[in-house]
């Protein structure tokens, strides 16, 4: 079964606000470290990805309706 652009746009969302708190979290106990660099990374890609997923999606419906 496939997954819709939707869903995976929101689990990417999802993600990159888990990897954001754990990098929050990670910054208030041990300052800016590699790993903070890497979670906050890892979230921007997240986010990143999960707006275009949600932006795909948006634009195969309008291209389904004409």
């Amino acid at each position: 079964m496939k997954q819709s652009p939707l869903f995976s746009g929101i689990v990417y969302i999802l993600l990159g606000s888990l990897f954001t708190y754990f990098a929050i979290q990670n910054v208030n106990e041990t300052g800016w470290g590699f790993f903070s660099y890497l979670l906050v990374a890892l979230a921007t890609f997240d986010f990143g990805s999960g707006i275009r997923m949600i932006m795909f999606h948006f634009k195969l419906k309008n291209a389904n309706k004409k």
